[in-house]
């Protein structure tokens, strides 16, 4: 942070306003203070001063010249305390910018390092060398050991084994790989070596193409400006225009300078948009603390006021509306087994104890929490997209693929065990057949487990927006319907690619929709930033996905999002709320240094108190009361 020159020149300005302020009120000599005051205007003041006279060559009239024009205006009658305000308004708001457009940038650039820099490739004559990644060619042959990240992407030729590809797909759980199925560069190899051929460039890879969707979707994202910044031009040009003439007109009729001068000076104090500035920010920015006091970061005003426009959601599915971890969610013994749900689920745990499997990490935590006796093992033997097997207390315990398991088997029992796969399946589990000495004895459904908040939420966001949220998942379709029937979600779109994502982020935009899309992983991030709005759950979210996104929840908690979607739209009509306050005020003042004798100290009295009144209306919603208000509006 402290490597970009934006913070540091914000910094000393604020320093320099806030020394420069204690000595004003103690009452120190005013050339102190004054001095203090215009170091702040050149440490803020500057860069933006000197951006908005490249503007002018351009032909455009930037805001931000035009506030440090009010506030040497402000110093040139005195007023130095409110044009140092303004400089360190903007100063910090330009600050704060550049720190999330930095940050981005570098995990960006970060997310390259889950693609290995070496592969192993394997040579003609059956040897094996180490190439860099990007060395990779077409048809080439590498070699992926347990444990270690895909090169490239391609299919494997020889070999199995469980590869975990949530950053690809946000799948939770690993996948298993055989002669013929495709894998991805970046994902995490399990048990089992694979031989893969290159199928395309390094590149062109999935990993590579999700950060150019990344970059291009931040560059091409229109920015969106705030409410006041709609009218900056005309409003600019005109009180430019208006101060000059205000100046010298007179003067061509014979006006005397120092009343026409002080004039023109007061039109400017009372014409500055200080209250207009203060209209916007406070409410937006009251907004922003008391989200921040919920566990909702908001990277700035701008995507606070983004937030409250949005009209359409598109929701991942693992790690956004499930916890992102699978567990035990049905036992079930077989008839004629003598096993209850308790004993099953034991010797299923004892020989899964030793796998490092997130399946088998689920049934011995499942176990765990039942408080169960888990016996020892040993022969304990694992086979990569299968399942494993030990001895326990002298009787042979497999675990793993029905499908395999049932192989060769027939009778009752088979048909018994078939059945309750094939139902678990069927609720979108992922099911487990435990054999005792090669005789079924029970299933059990592992599932990835819904938030307890996730129904409560679609409902809030289908209320808010007034249609239902859309799915937006890599996971099976399957799987996908059975949740998003638990949560009321109709419109289901599985099996998607990170592309395949922003393509339907794209697509429902294109319908006129500004959509919010919700998301926690790798993949996630190019939707999050294509999106007009991106939030991502911050516990187990990404880093890229963190960085990307324009919010993150940061206590995971969903039932969040309608509320801060809700307290944006309060904060926009607070905005709209004193824009009229202030232009009441800004017009009375106008008309009467027109049209008579304004004196200057009611000048500025009135400038400071329509200042004063908007910005104490903006800071209403800091209050604790304005949050609970918004978390029942958005769960209506």
């Amino acid at each position: 942070m402290w490597s970009l020159p934006e913070v540091r020149w914000a910094v000393l300005a604020l320093a320099l306003f806030a020394v420069g302020g204690v000595s004003h009120l103690a009452g120190a000599p005013s050339w102190l203070w004054w001095a203090l005051y215009l170091a702040c205007y050149a440490a803020g003041g500057w860069e933006p001063g000197l951006a908005g006279l490249k503007a002018l060559r351009e032909r455009t009239l930037d805001v931000d010249l035009l506030m440090v024009a009010a506030a040497i205006g402000a110093a040139a009658i005195g007023q130095v305390f409110d044009g140092a305000l303004l400089i360190v308004i903007f100063a910090t708001s330009g600050a704060l910018e550049a720190v999330a457009t930095k940050r981005t940038e570098d995990s960006v650039r970060g997310l390259l390092d889950l693609a290995p820099a070496t592969a192993t490739r394997l040579t003609d004559d059956g040897g094996e060398e180490t190439v860099p990644t990007e060395r990779l060619a077409l048809g080439e042959v590498i070699l992926i050991r347990p444990g270690e990240r895909v090169g490239a992407d391609g299919r494997v030729l020889e070999g199995g084994g469980e590869v975990d590809q949530a950053t690809i797909t946000g799948e939770p759980l690993p996948v298993a790989k055989q002669v013929g199925d495709e894998v991805f560069a970046g994902t995490l190899n399990g048990s089992g070596a694979l031989r893969v051929r290159v199928e395309r460039d390094p590149s062109d890879s999935v990993i590579a193409r999700i950060v150019a969707m990344v970059e291009e979707a931040s560059r091409t994202k229109a920015p969106t400006q705030l409410f006041i910044e709609k009218v900056e031009q005309r409003y600019s040009i005109g009180m430019v225009a208006a101060t000059l003439a205000l100046f010298t007109v007179p003067l061509v009729f014979g006006a005397d300078l120092q009343s026409t001068l002080l004039r023109a000076m007061t039109f400017m104090i009372v014409a500055s948009p200080c209250a207009v500035v203060l209209a916007t920010m406070p409410p937006l920015l009251s907004a922003i603390a008391n989200a921040g006091r919920h566990g909702v970061l908001i990277k700035s005003a701008v995507v606070m006021e983004r937030l409250g426009q949005i009209d359409a959601v598109a929701l991942d599915k693992t790690g956004t509306l499930t916890e992102g971890a699978p567990r035990i969610t049905d036992i079930r013994p077989l008839s004629g087994a003598a096993l209850d749900a308790d004993a099953l689920l034991a010797l299923a745990a004892a020989a899964e104890h030793p796998s490092e499997h997130p399946l088998g990490r689920a049934v011995v935590a499942a176990a765990r929490e039942r408080g169960l006796q888990v016996p020892g093992v040993e022969d304990f033997a694992s086979t990569p997209g299968l399942g494993v097997t030990a001895t326990v207390g002298g009787v042979k315990v497999a675990v793993g693929s029905p499908e395999r398991l049932l192989r060769g088997l027939s009778g009752q029992r088979a048909a018994d065990a078939a059945t309750a796969a094939a139902g678990l399946e069927g609720q979108g589990r992922t099911a487990v057949l435990v054999t005792l000495d090669g005789v079924p004895a029970g299933a059990l459904g592992i599932a990835d487990r819904l938030r307890p908040d996730a129904a409560a939420t679609v409902a809030s966001l289908t209320a808010l927006t007034g249609a239902a949220p859309v799915l937006v998942t890599g996971d099976n379709p399957r799987s996908a319907a059975r949740l998003a029937g638990e949560v009321g979600i109709i419109d289901v779109r599985a099996g998607l690619l990170p592309a395949d994502k922003v393509a339907a982020v794209r697509q429902m935009e294109n319908a006129g929709h500004k959509v919010l899309v919700v998301g926690d992983g790798v993949n996630d991030a190019p939707a999050l930033a294509a999106a007009h709005s991106g939030i991502a759950m911050g516990r187990a979210g990404s880093d890229l996905a963190l960085e990307t996104a324009d919010a993150v929840v940061v206590r995971d908690e969903l039932a969040a999002i309608p509320a801060v979607v809700a307290l944006s739209r309060r904060a926009k009509r607070l905005v709209v709320q004193n824009l009229v306050i202030a232009a009441v005020f800004i017009t009375g003042l106008v008309v009467w240094d027109l049209v008579g004798e304004l004196p200057l100290p009611l000048g500025v009295a009135g400038h400071e108190g329509s200042t004063v009144i908007v910005g104490l209306n903006g800071l209403r919603l800091l209050r604790e009361a304005a949050w609970r208000r918004a978390t029942a509006q958005g769960s209506r």
